[in-house]
């Protein structure tokens, strides 16, 4: 699934690709990513509307749109699901098989494609609400960090996927900002000294900025020609530079088995709240 670092960079890609471009329909593949919004309803919204800024809250989308220069702005909230792409193509192309939303901005088409159904495209803005501060931002301090760990008996690794503790961390970069800091993920959170809290919420910060450098120099392969989806976006195209993947990055995401690349352990799995856990034993100590 797609976390912060992969969603920044698209909103970045998209944001000057969109900008004042006049939306002239909409079609609906799959009535399930527009609810609580029907179809019809969405295009009547949607229609006629020009395109603002594109921006980012956690994992989320935000489209700015407005009917003229005198009315309201509104936003669409946009979700890439676990699979979900959104990339513009020439109006003459055909969709690809898995199109969810198709809006015609005239000589091109902006695609939401998902072929697994679990993304949202509408105007519901009810689940940003509880989201907790931006782990980029100044919100984040380590205060209410503390404060917010300390009162948590789950494991340290579980609270992070918490989006009403910090917003848009997932499971990729849990897992690699707990290993940069030496701690276990399966401590309780509210086992952790402040000094800890302070260098995971350092080292929170550190991993996702990493990833938004790496994603913006990395050529994008918006054709879907490049194998593979598992970040959505990364993976040159055959006439670009040769770049190392993201999963060539990890620290330890991934690679279970493999030796650490701090101290030569191994690398295990573990599952937590029903996901994968990645760690080294000897550097991340319980």
């Amino acid at each position: 699934m797609p976390e912060l670092p992969e969603v920044e960079v698209l909103v970045r890609h998209l944001d000057p690709l969109l900008r004042g471009k006049r939306i002239r329909g909409v079609t609906v593949g799959r009535a399930k990513i527009v609810r609580p919004e029907t179809s019809a309803t969405l295009a009547d919204r949607l229609v006629g509307a020009t395109f603002g800024a594109t921006t980012r809250r956690a994992k989320y989308l935000l489209f700015d749109l407005r009917h003229g220069t005198r009315s309201e702005p509104f936003s669409v909230v946009g979700h890439l699901g676990m699979t979900g792409r959104m990339f513009l193509q020439p109006a003459s192309a055909p969709l690809p098989k898995h199109t969810a939303v198709s809006i015609d901005l005239g000589e091109q088409r902006f695609v939401f494609e998902d072929q697994r159904c679990f993304g949202r495209f509408n105007l519901d803005r009810a689940p940003l609400a509880e989201l907790g501060p931006e782990p980029l931002s100044d919100d984040f301090t380590a205060d209410a960090f503390s404060e917010a760990l300390g009162r948590s008996s789950q494991a340290v690794k579980v609270k992070l996927l918490d989006q009403s503790l910090v917003a848009g961390i997932g499971n990729i970069y849990a897992s690699e900002a707990l290993f940069l800091a030496g701690i276990s993920p399966l401590r309780r959170a509210r086992s952790l000294g402040r000094e800890e809290i302070g260098r995971l919420r350092d080292r929170v910060r550190e991993v996702l900025a990493d990833a938004i450098r790496f994603g913006g120099s990395v050529p994008l392969d918006w054709s879907g020609a490049g194998k593979g989806h598992a970040l959505f976006y990364y993976g040159a195209k055959e006439t670009g530079p040769a770049t190392r993947s993201a999963e060539e990055r990890f620290a330890v995401y991934g690679r279970d088995g493999e030796p650490c690349t701090r101290c030569s352990g191994e690398v295990v799995r573990c599952v937590q709240a029903g996901r994968s856990t990645f760690h080294c034993p000897r550097c991340q100590l319980a």
